[in-house]
């Protein structure tokens, strides 16, 4: 068997890269072990209603206490690489100042797990757990706050870098901003125009920061960053629906990669969107210009976009979270990085879907809706590869099934199911699906 079978299209390479990606928050819980201090999400998580459910992070998956167990899971299913995020408020429980060395340890510890089980760590510095006491000087509306960030990086590149070949600054910094401060959809809590474009540039200015430091303490890793993208569609060819999808692009898409990319932020959507650009200072565009090895591209769905901006009625099949299944979305937006950027390398750091998953008496799910979802996204990506864009690897979301952010743990992304009781792990039929295919594959 090939993994033509599994998902119909030709064989990826050999060297291509397999993993399956977490995050700190959503994992880890123990949030208050170890010197670790409070994060942004646990104070929004404090704040009834905030949270679908009602729950909170403080056990999530209990991974800081199971992380053995969970590395030797992921070399059981056969993964190359593993995706995993490392906790600021756990390293540097005050925001800046002295670093926990006991909670770096937990992450030294990971990493050497890891490798001894050959698998290659893929960390990523930030995935929205800011320390609370920094967001109570203002937290990413403040420039100060990309300092912090360069200072944390130089605490966690110099224990780690040693054996970590590769580095993401920041995930999803477009959510970090639109929703944490622009919505107020997620921690902490913000709702603000203004203070999402704050958030937006001072996150950018912290990974090009960062991104000296990496190359200072690691230079012999590869060093990039995790944007999310969503193809926007107007819902018509009228006018008005065109313009507002241009826009909608704009500050969803192009916002955070064309300056890294050194273009600028897209002024059409500036302008569009009323930005003064008042925090842009002298020499900002060139640290975030910065060079990065690889671009990580994580993507879900698409957008129907309509000119007065109400919502549009999804017209595929959608997931638990309401998000149409459109698998020709990530052929599109990888081969627009490509065409419009040039990256060197791309890899897919985040791919999956949350489904009503449905357990037998032990604790198994036979999630064939999973399979064939993941099946016809690798199917495109492929495609995507096969017409020259450089994508080097495929991170599945999520290895487990994990504290899911505002929806609390009402919804379920993992390939391995997680009994929220008891915390046992079992893999579903789709972590079987991965480690056939991986095994043909190798």
């Amino acid at each position: 068997m090939n993994n033509q079978d599994l998902f119909g299209s030709a064989v990826f390479d050999a060297d291509f890269v397999w993993g399956a990606a977490t995050a700190s928050f959503q994992i880890e819980g123990s949030n208050t072990a170890d010197g670790r201090g409070e994060s942004i999400w646990d104070r929004f998580c404090s704040i009834s209603g905030n949270i679908a459910d009602g729950s909170d992070g403080s056990v999530a998956c209990g991974h800081y206490e199971r992380m053995p167990q969970d590395v030797a899971m992921l070399k059981e299913l056969g993964f190359d690489a593993y995706r995993f995020s490392i906790a600021w408020p756990r390293v540097i429980p005050g925001g800046t100042g002295s670093v926990n060395e006991i909670g770096l340890d937990f992450y030294d510890r990971l990493v050497d797990e890891l490798l001894a089980a050959g698998i290659a760590p893929y960390a990523t510095l930030y995935h929205w757990d800011l320390p609370q006491v920094l967001e109570d000087v203002g937290g990413w509306q403040n420039r100060d706050t990309a300092f912090a960030f360069v200072e944390y990086t130089r605490a966690v590149v110099g224990r780690l870098g040693d054996r970590v070949a590769s580095w993401a600054t920041l995930n999803e910094p477009w959510v970090s901003a639109s929703h944490g401060y622009k919505s107020g959809y997620h921690a902490p809590g913000i709702s603000s125009a203004s203070a999402g474009f704050k958030a937006a540039h001072h996150l950018l200015v912290a990974h090009g920061l960062a991104m000296g430091v990496i190359r200072d303490l690691a230079p012999n890793a590869a060093a990039g960053i995790v944007l999310n993208f969503t193809p926007v569609k107007p819902a018509t060819d009228s006018v008005e629906d065109v313009a507002q999808a241009l826009v909608t692009d704009g500050w969803d898409n192009r916002w955070f990669v064309e300056p890294i990319a050194g273009k600028g932020y897209p002024q059409d959507t500036a302008t569009a969107l009323g930005w003064d650009q008042s925090e842009v200072l002298d020499g900002d565009l060139e640290i975030i210009a910065a060079p990065i090895d690889f671009l990580g591209v994580n993507y879900y769905t698409r957008q129907l976009i309509q000119g007065d901006e109400s919502p549009v009625e999804p017209r595929l099949p959608v997931t638990d979270m309401g998000w149409e299944i459109y698998p020709e979305g990530i052929r599109e937006t990888l081969e627009r990085l490509h065409r419009e950027h040039g990256f060197a390398e791309i890899y897919v750091t985040e791919n999956g879907c949350a489904l009503a998953d449905v357990a037998d008496d032990a604790d198994f799910v036979d999630d064939q809706d999973r399979i064939a979802y993941y099946r016809a996204h690798l199917a495109q990506v492929k495609a995507a590869q096969d017409n020259g864009v450089p994508v080097r690897g495929y991170f599945a979301w999520s290895l487990l099934d994990n504290f899911e952010w505002a929806e609390g743990y009402l919804k379920r992304f993992g390939i391995v199911r997680v009994n929220y009781e008891t915390l046992a792990r079992v893999p579903k039929a789709s972590a079987l699906w991965f480690q056939q295919m991986m095994a043909s594959d190798s």
